[in-house]
């Protein structure tokens, strides 16, 4: 006689975390959320005091570490030690980053070297340290934390936005090369949610010119006016994707992104289909 009794959904095994990031927005979202599931999370922040509470409700399943992304040998030395401290790690997640905020003519060279060592080559020095590892151990899985602003463009962050393209092109050819050792690679976009993001600590201001004044006013009431998720609804989306046998290359977060995206790519698609024969007519020189 066949039971009565519903399938159960097998429970995906304890997980071990290494995150970037974890002292505010997504990143303690989702260390917590990880925590409270039962895995094991290695916590990392600049500063080591934001993240300290962690010990006192996780005990053992948190090990949390100081870390500045952009100090090459300092994230060599949390990723080792991590791995050191729970015997393997399954997702090497990171999430550290911040926005620039100044349009294209305001930025300075410094000021787009700071975040470009903050977004983009803080993260290839977490990937750089942990493959290693994760090679030995036959097998993890590489989170990113980008955004829908990697596929679309806003004014005044033009940077920000930059940066998130250069992140996303690097995992694309990551997850290539890495395939082979059984490592998978996830970028995380997130649209528009109400977290910690657009703090003072999480924006930086280029020094302003008055003749963008009024254009950078309109824009971030326009901004003000914006949808933004909740993001403690994102949790299980993540755990479906960590836990999945075949996990996606890229992952949105939120209902707004796919929409904009397939708007952006019809209308390059459109352009490219409308100068498809002047282009076509610089393949080669006609005899």
């Amino acid at each position: 006689m066949a039971s009565s009794q519903p399938a159960l959904t097998p429970v995906a095994s304890t997980k071990v975390w290494f995150i970037t990031g974890t002292s505010r927005g997504f990143g303690r979202v989702w260390a917590e959320a990880a925590l409270k599931r039962g895995d094991k999370v290695a916590a990392t922040a600049r500063k080591l005091e934001s993240i300290a509470d962690l010990n006192d409700t996780y005990g053992n399943n948190v090990l949390t570490l100081a870390l500045d992304v952009t100090q090459p040998e300092q994230v060599k030395a949390a990723v080792t030690q991590a791995h050191a401290h729970f015997g393997k790690l399954d997702i090497v997640f990171n999430n550290a980053g911040y926005s620039l905020v100044g349009t294209i003519e305001e930025a300075s060279a410094d000021d787009i070297r700071a975040l470009y060592e903050t977004n983009v080559i803080g993260p290839v020095s977490v990937i750089q340290a942990a493959l290693p590892l994760l090679r030995e151990q036959g097998g993890g899985h590489i989170l990113g934390t980008s955004s829908n602003l990697g596929h679309v463009t806003l004014p005044v962050i033009g940077y920000y936005c930059s940066s998130k393209w250069a992140f996303e092109a690097i995992h694309e050819s990551l997850a290539t090369e890495v395939k082979p050792f059984g490592i998978n690679v996830t970028i995380i976009e997130p649209g528009a949610y109400a977290t910690e993001f657009g703090s003072q600590e999480s924006l930086k201001f280029a020094q302003g010119l008055d003749i963008y004044a009024d254009f950078k006013a309109h824009f971030f009431g326009s901004l003000g006016s914006q949808e933004r998720g909740d993001p403690t609804a994102t949790p299980e989306a993540l755990f479906a994707v960590v836990d999945a046998e075949n996990p996606p290359l890229r992952f949105f977060l939120g209902s707004h992104n796919l929409p904009s995206v397939r708007t952006a790519y019809a209308e390059r698609l459109a352009t490219w289909e409308e100068w498809a024969e002047v282009s076509n007519s610089a393949q080669d020189r006609a005899n």
